[in-house]
């Protein structure tokens, strides 16, 4: 805007702020003027808005008033909470100069940048979720297109890359990560999925460059190459990870020292699970956004935020090493032989606190009091949880008992150095504990008499002067003084200097008062400064422990992690799943995890099989009969298998799975202007498109978006499809047809779930037995969901007819309906009172006829005997 250039008009001041804000024009400036941040121009319009703080004015611009708004600086935390909540970022500019010895405005810089991606004050983050700064990049080689990632977590320092061969793959990674700020090369062209969404950014291409990442990278962690990590051949992803280590440096201001190491991440080796599939088995959200009833609510009971996340990512990179998985269970073993042990693991852990967030502050510079008293608390916890961790004789958990090393020295160091109770800032002082350093103890000294001092000037002047309203006082902007009452003002000595007058006191300085002031407040801000410089050492010393002091957080938050679990496997009552390389997923009284402590009635467990010669379960059954439950348990249980967990079940044998795919439920997608029929298709287009042999699917109710015969038929084929990849499949349907594939398709069985009716009630039964089911029971749901009763018997009347239309003998039983005159026996009698019990108006002769001749066609193929044979439904 033409008002935010800097001119001849504008003061000094403002010209620096401007000189300033011309290198952050995208960036929220906070520039510090005394005990505020302002916010000038078009900023302040923004913050006044977002923040609903007061836009005031301050002298003019090209003849019109400066838009102004501030914050105060000691309360800066909660703005910054709400700006960064909104997709904003802010610039900190400090005063760095020193007013006395400044001519004109005092020196100022930015000192830090606060992104949504690079936050790592504990104010503005959520302790137990991964805040991550994305960068993606892509390359065309010989036609192909590979695309390059890279995340950090900068409050943590887990810095990771990969390399993907799709576009669909790289959304995928991207809704797993869930970054709050993405960095995308401004030179390439971006679909809007890139470009739109919140937290977005356009970055330079050159910080993209490889041989320019490459040599920022090797600096980062003093290495001649990047062999070492085994990603030099990831060239796309390493040109991100370069782009983004120069933005977490441009944001922070200062050396990212734990930032110590870089990971490839090859996704065959993960269990892929896509977006969509991971919001359908709402493994950290629910289906309406939320977190409740998700199997992160269920399992998190973490004693530490950092374990808390863990957590998380394993659950969203579940794992396909099965050294590492059984690793993981023969730990989980040996915790629960030892309950006693497990009982107070979770106590030593709980003081340890979010050790990996402390240790990046402290690296960063950006440490608080309180930051290194809760890390004095978890050194404190080493010595027992390394004994505790030594007695498991099982490798990961000596592995984790070797990094869970205390460290006396620096905890004993910290405990001397620090006050037990800091005040939440250093700049006020009264953190460092007196006896650590005898030169600020002695300026303390000076500083703390003062108050004594004077009450012994104030109790001699009284008596000198003989004035009763004499006071001794100080306040932090006038120092110290000498108070009279107006009514005695007039009596006030001669060698008393009036410093300030007010409504109804005098306020003088004295020579002797003056010496004073000059020895206490020169003490008091040397002590000030003294303290600084030894806050700024015990950094230092943290730091020089800093490599360490991260591996043993990490081992620590991975004995939580495996702590929880083991918890949950004792008081679920879980097992150990068997897991093998063979093709196999075979489940013994298999529970839903989270639907089974969720809910009021007691769980039906079911059994699962499917091997090398069985690859689909076709899944009949009533609405509401627990179709849904029964697949989406199948893929929980074989999650918490990937990450090394017991599982809800009295057995399984599980081979390692590659990618989970759902096809469940849809919306129409107006944005894209998709119908829910397209959602449908495209969704079950990349099923058949890219699942193997090793993926588990699961089909819900495909076709149910078009007509009756195209829905069927799409159905029919997709389920073919699938037989002949392999792939492991659930299929729910109410498409009866499918069940036939069975006869054609020997790898296909039919099963379904049970249910009854009594007395006039429907029971969903929720087991899984052989063979199809023989009704589906819409109308009865129907009546449960309230469907008025007249709107029932119509439809009832429909289906009648529509069985008869339909039926393989259509033209006979209409031929016959035509001439013949009804006789009822004794089952076609119980026949039409079976119907009629359904509130349908009493059927004509022919209806009777109809549905007798289809009890017979029933009777004579074996379908059912005559004690039952009018039970059957006739679809």
């Amino acid at each position: 805007m033409k008002s935010q250039q800097k001119t001849p008009q504008h003061t000094p001041m403002m010209q620096q702020y401007l000189a300033i804000k011309q290198e952050y024009p995208e960036i929220l400036v906070f520039y510090r003027m005394g005990d505020f941040y302002e916010l000038f121009f078009d900023d302040a319009r923004k913050a006044a808005a977002l923040l609903d703080i007061t836009l005031t004015q301050r002298g003019q611009s090209a003849g019109e008033p400066i838009p102004m708004a501030g914050v105060p600086y000691h309360a800066v935390e909660n703005y910054l909470v709400r700006l960064v909540q909104a997709g904003e970022s802010v610039a900190i500019c400090e005063q760095i100069g020193d007013p006395a010895q400044s001519k004109g405005p005092v020196e100022r810089q930015v000192v830090r940048i606060i992104t949504p991606g690079t936050l790592s004050d504990e104010a503005l983050l959520d302790a137990r979720t991964d805040n991550l700064v994305v960068a993606v990049h892509y390359h065309k080689k010989r036609g192909q297109q590979i695309w390059g990632l890279a995340s950090l977590s900068l409050s943590s320092g887990e810095f990771s890359i990969c390399e993907l061969d799709s576009w669909r793959a790289l959304e995928a990674e991207l809704a797993r990560l869930q970054a709050a700020e993405l960095l995308y090369n401004e030179a390439l062209e971006w679909p809007a999925e890139i470009t739109q969404t919140q937290g977005s950014r356009r970055y330079p291409s050159w910080h993209f460059d490889l041989e320019t990442s490459t040599h920022l990278l090797c600096q980062q962690f003093q290495v001649q190459d990047l062999s070492g990590f085994g990603c030099q051949h990831a060239q796309v992803a390493l040109g991100a990870a370069g782009a983004l280590l120069q933005y977490a440096r441009e944001t922070q201001k200062t050396h990212l020292s734990h930032i110590q190491s870089l990971r490839l991440e090859q996704t065959e080796t993960f269990l892929q699970i896509d977006a969509l599939s991971r919001r359908h088995l709402e493994i950290e959200t629910n289906v309406q956004g939320g977190s409740n009833h998700t199997l992160v609510a269920l399992l998190d009971h973490c004693a530490t935020p950092m374990g808390s996340r863990l957590l998380r990512r394993w659950l969203g990179q579940p794992l396909r090493n099965l050294t590492l998985l059984q690793a993981r269970q023969a730990s989980l073993g040996a915790l629960l032989a030892e309950p006693q042990a497990l009982q107070q693991l979770p106590e030593l852990l709980k003081p340890v606190g979010d050790m990996q967030r402390i240790l990046t502050r402290v690296a960063l510079g950006s440490a608080r009091p309180r930051d290194l008293t809760r890390l004095t608390l978890g050194l404190l916890q080493l010595p027992d949880l390394h004994s505790q961790t030594r007695a498991y004789p099982v490798s990961l958990l000596q592995d984790l008992h070797t990094q869970i090393q205390p460290h006396p020295q620096l905890s004993q160091y910290l405990q001397s150095a620090l006050v037990e109770n800091p005040p939440a800032v250093l700049r006020d002082g009264g953190v460092i504990a007196t006896g650590f350093d005898a030169e600020l103890d002695e300026l303390r000294q000076i500083s703390q008499h003062a108050g004594d001092y004077l009450l012994q000037m104030e109790k001699e002047e009284k008596q000198r002067t003989g004035l009763s309203s004499l006071k001794v006082s100080y306040n932090r902007v006038h120092g110290y003084f000498i108070e009279l009452s107006r009514t005695q003002a007039a009596q006030a000595p001669t060698h008393y200097v009036r410093r300030q007058t007010l409504k109804n006191v005098e306020r003088y300085i004295t020579p002797e008062l003056k010496a004073f002031e000059d020895k206490a407040l020169s003490a008091q801000s040397r002590a000030l400064s003294r303290e600084k410089y030894l806050y700024e050492q015990i950094l230092l010393k943290i730091q020089q422990n800093l490599t360490e002091l991260q591996a043993c957080a990490q081992a620590l938050a991975e004995l939580d992690v495996l702590t929880t679990l083991a918890h949950k496997a004792q008081e679920g009552e879980w097992i150990c799943p068997e897991l093998v390389t063979d093709s196999v997923l075979s489940i013994q009284q298999g529970r839903h995890p989270v639907i089974e402590t969720v809910s009021q009635q007691p769980f039906v467990a079911n059994d699962l099989h499917l091997d090398a010669n069985t690859r689909m379960l076709m899944i009949t059954g009533p609405n509401m009969g627990g179709k849904s439950t029964y697949m989406r348990q199948t893929a929980l249980l074989a999650v918490l298998a990937h990450i090394g967990s017991y599982i809800p079940a009295q057995g399984a044998r599980i081979g390692l799975l590659d990618r989970i795919f759902t096809r469940i439920g849809a919306a129409d997608d107006l944005t894209s202007g998709r119908s829910t029929f397209m959602v449908e298709m495209t969704e079950t287009a990349n099923i058949l498109h890219n699942a193997s042999a090793h993926s588990l699917v699961l089909m819900d109710e495909i076709g149910r978006g078009t007509s009756t015969f195209d829905g069927l038929a799409l159905a029919w084929a997709s389920a073919q499809a699938l037989v002949q990849r392999g792939a492991f499949t659930l299929f729910a349907t109410h498409y009866f047809e499918l069940t036939e594939l069975a006869a054609t398709s020997p790898s296909l069985e039919n099963v379904h779930l049970t249910a009854t009716e009594y007395q006039d009630e429907l029971i969903f039964l929720h087991q899984v037995q052989k063979g199809a089911a023989s009704r589906s029971y819409g109308l009865q749901v129907a009546r449960l969901a309230g469907m008025p009763r007249a709107v029932l018997q119509q439809a009832a009347r429909k289906l009648q007819e529509l069985e008869i239309q339909h039926h393989p003998q259509a033209d006979l039983f209409q031929a016959q309906i035509q001439t013949a005159t009804p006789v009822f026996d004794t089952q076609a009698q119980s026949l039409l009172e079976e119907l009629q019990a359904l509130d349908i108006d009493a059927l004509t002769p022919k209806q009777a006829l109809a549905h007798l001749y289809a009890y017979q066609e029933r009777l004579l193929q074996g379908e059912c005997t005559e004690s039952n044979c009018s039970n059957l439904p006739l679809s």
